[in-house]
């Protein structure tokens, strides 16, 4: 009889706490609105840490430019003039001043990060005797807060 009891003291207590166990909607609601609020956050902060990523692209396609001119100037004897432009790091110039040697230094021009063409000046505006790349930036307007050189 004894046996009988507590056999059903634990039927009645594991029944107890398996309605105890469960989550009611409201508490289901509350964490899904704390989840979104948490992701919400998490996506505002990544929207700025893809224009720092831009930003860096452009830093290092203007090193790399940078270094393809110094390669084509060793070889040249001086630096392509703005007219030629770098399209002379990747066709042989047809106009003057024309290379001593040449070898092509890029396979293809590459545009800055927001689809804009990278502007090279020679001489810079800042380093006379350096070239200067600039990314007019997201508006594509030369002169305006967002542009970035490579004199900067």
């Amino acid at each position: 009889m004894k046996t009988k009891s507590i056999y059903l003291k634990r039927t009645q207590l594991s029944k107890s706490l398996c309605k105890a166990s469960g989550f009611t909607l409201l508490e289901m609601v509350i964490v899904l609105g704390i989840i979104a609020m948490i992701m919400g956050g998490a996506i505002y902060l990544m929207t700025g840490m893809q224009d720092s990523a831009k930003i860096t692209q452009v830093e290092s396609d203007q090193k790399t430019y940078m270094m393809a001119l110094e390669r084509y100037r060793t070889l040249a004897g001086q630096y392509p003039s703005e007219q030629q432009g770098l399209m002379a790091l990747v066709d042989r110039p047809t106009t003057a001043p024309r290379p001593r040697k040449w070898s092509s230094m890029m396979e293809r021009l590459k545009e800055d990060p927001w689809g804009n063409p990278y502007i090279y000046k020679f001489p810079g505006s800042k380093k006379k005797n350096q070239p200067e790349i600039i990314s007019w930036g997201e508006d594509g307007l030369e002169g305006t807060v967002d542009d970035l050189s490579s004199q900067q």
